[in-house]
């Protein structure tokens, strides 16, 4: 047999089990959410939101200017997955205003919280009575909304000291949004940590992702590959991830998403076209190219065995089956 025709057999595998597909004639109806970014002027939001959504590179942010009242931002996000972003200035006189007259307005429907603490504030005490009301306001107007808050410019931080002072921020804002559940990240423009937390952020509102990552573990295996990682097309946000093998860096899919996207970047300022990427060495070859019109796939393999051609087949063949998955996955509620 040839090698394609091998390749379309080790695919017939992977479309084997059946797509959990909504039933015929069944109305699904959007589930709308907003996503609502606070936090103190400074903080550090409108330049996170810019290097994540906007394609800023975060040595531009410096010219970005302070955030007046309320910035709404629809983002296409997988497509037809639209988060609308409010992001929220941070001067004393919006907060007050936050709080008092537009309370019910900012409040309600709300599906997501980001806060964000700037951690050399040196008015700690205030941004934490300032969150506390958010809070408050979060549990009255809206229901079982998620909560994240990021503990941002960590990179001021001395490195012997960061773990001591994200550890005491941490306790005192989960203490704080009792009786909420708050999940904390420490960031920096500068580093990965800006996509860890937005891509945990973001998986959070994936509809039907464990169907998702079933699609994925399947297709792990078919390829034999160590690992599959799949991203997001414009953000370059890790969506999720299957593996057959450990790794030892637990942070290796952020560090992936800052370079590539900044290498996609820059060459969008050289005027060419980022498309695809292969990179070999002594120890792995890692394969990254489209998987549907949203999104791309990283395949890592260390087995010398497994050719480059027959991944790239691979990849080819189940195109069209997660173009299907990822349909299945908008019909099922539009993040807005």
């Amino acid at each position: 047999a040839t090698l394609e025709q091998a390749c379309n057999s080790v695919r017939l595998s992977f479309f084997s089990p059946p797509l959990t597909l909504p039933c015929v004639g069944e109305p699904t109806v959007p589930e709308m959410k907003k996503i609502l970014l606070m936090g103190r002027d400074g903080a550090g939001k409108t330049s996170m939101r810019s290097i994540i959504f906007a394609n800023y590179l975060a040595s531009d942010t410096g010219s970005i200017a302070p955030t007046m009242e309320v910035e709404h931002t629809d983002v296409k996000f997988l497509g037809n997955l639209s988060l609308n972003l409010w992001d929220c200035g941070g001067q004393d006189k919006f907060m007050q205003d936050y709080f008092s007259s537009q309370k019910e307005n900012i409040f309600r429907n709300v599906g997501v919280l980001i806060y964000v603490f700037d951690v050399n504030s040196k008015q700690s005490q205030r941004d934490m009575d300032n969150f506390r009301q958010a809070i408050e306001a979060l549990m009255h107007y809206s229901t079982d909304p998620k909560v994240f808050c990021l503990v941002h410019k960590m990179d001021l931080i001395a490195e012997d000291k960061s773990d001591r002072i994200f550890n005491k921020k941490e306790a005192d804002i989960c203490k704080v949004a009792l009786p909420m559940s708050v999940t904390c990240f420490r960031t920096s423009i500068w580093d990965e940590t800006l996509y860890l937390a937005w891509s945990s952020i973001v998986y959070s509102l994936i509809p039907n992702v464990e169907n998702l990552e079933q699609q994925l573990r399947q297709f792990c295996g078919v390829c034999e590959a160590d690992e599959v990682v799949l991203f997001e097309r414009a953000t370059f946000l890790v969506i999720s991830h299957a593996n057959r093998k450990t790794h030892a860096d637990i942070h290796r899919f952020e560090k992936i998403s800052n370079i590539i996207k900044q290498f996609k970047l820059s060459c969008g300022k050289m005027g060419a076209m980022f498309t695809s990427m292969e990179v070999r060495n002594s120890r792995f070859s890692a394969f990254l190219d489209n998987l549907t019109a949203h999104t791309y796939v990283m395949v890592v393999l260390s087995d010398p065995d497994v050719q480059a051609s027959t991944v790239k087949i691979n990849i080819r063949g189940v195109r069209s089956h997660f173009e299907s998955v990822f349909a299945v996955s908008e019909d099922s509620g539009t993040i807005q």
